[in-house]
């Protein structure tokens, strides 16, 4: 590969979170304890979708989907990011850095795509009940599965086609914990205004525009519900509450890395941390606390894991 491009740089200097031991210690146990929920969490979610017959319905299916996107997308930084804090030498390959790069955009695009899906399900059952099993009928629901893995694929690859060729023959300090498009098109020994327009436009502006999309189309929900009953309306929004706080969780991060590409280190770990962390760790949570389905059909399942192994 660094034949193809041309490059000199095999690998990436990642920045630390931190230099001091003490919070060295904090942030592992912090990052191991808060992975161990995003696995468990989404794990759950996933297996309760499965194997309970009563949620194979699109919302809870796009659910299923957002979860295992969300342990994937956690999963392409977290493990990392645990492992270099005790590291005196924070190195990435150029291979790795182009493969971590490339699944988070996918994982990401596909995201994208998953709550604008959860939103439409909404809309229809919301505003129009009476057409909601013709028009998200399981042929629809996988459509819009597989959309959404389509975007996120060309969402990524749309980027990285220019990025994996660019001349790397110098500096190789990544200047974050992570790899991502913005911070290795700094460091191409090239003139790349045109190629950070490209990803500002492909990641933040979609992602903004998307972002007040939906906001906008939540509250259109809530008005049309309140004009019809006002008494449906405190149950609608209760539905949607969990949808909007998703949202607003998962594209404000991306907002600011995208469309305000080099903030400062500081405002750059924490968006990361809130996009790779806390967000697939409250998405779970989110979903399940605000859904009486999703509790039952838990608690049914667990029920039915303990009976099993008290069966001789």
């Amino acid at each position: 590969m660094d034949q193809v491009n041309g490059s000199v740089v095999t690998e990436f200097v990642l920045l630390g979170l931190t230099q001091s031991l003490g919070m060295q210690v904090f942030l592992f146990l912090f990052f191991s304890l808060f992975y161990v929920g995003i696995i468990l969490g989404n794990l759950f979610i996933m297996l309760t979708v499965i194997f309970d017959s009563h949620l194979h319905s699109p919302m809870y299916i796009l659910l299923a989907n957002l979860s295992f996107i969300d342990l994937g997308l956690s999963s392409t930084t977290v493990p990392r990011m645990i492992s270099d804090l005790f590291s005196s030498c924070k190195i990435i390959s150029f291979h790795n850095c182009m493969i971590q790069m490339f699944f988070i955009h996918v994982m990401g695009g596909a995201e994208l795509v998953v709550l604008i899906a959860m939103a439409y399900d909404r809309y229809t059952a919301i505003c129009k009940p009476l057409h909601y099993l013709t028009t998200m009928n399981p042929k629809m629901c996988m459509l819009l599965i597989v959309a959404a893995w389509i975007i996120g694929v060309v969402h990524a690859v749309s980027q990285f086609v220019f990025v994996i060729n660019l001349p790397f023959c110098g500096p190789n300090n990544m200047g974050s914990f992570y790899c991502d498009f913005p911070r290795v098109i700094k460091l191409a020994c090239m003139d790349t205004y045109s190629l950070e327009f490209v990803v500002t436009a492909n990641s933040g502006f979609i992602s903004m525009g998307t972002f007040f999309f939906l906001i906008v189309s939540y509250i259109f929900i809530l008005i049309t519900v309140r004009q019809h009953s006002a008494k449906n309306l405190s149950k609608a929004f209760i539905t949607l509450s969990a949808h909007i706080t998703v949202v607003v969780l998962f594209f404000t991060p991306c907002m600011f890395l995208y469309v305000w590409p080099f903030p400062t280190k500081s405002m750059d770990k924490f968006f990361a941390i809130v996009d790779f962390v806390i967000t697939p760790l409250l998405n779970p949570a989110i979903y399940t606390l605000r859904n009486r389905d999703m509790k039952v059909a838990m608690r049914r399942l667990i029920r039915q894991v303990v009976s099993s192994r008290e069966i001789p």
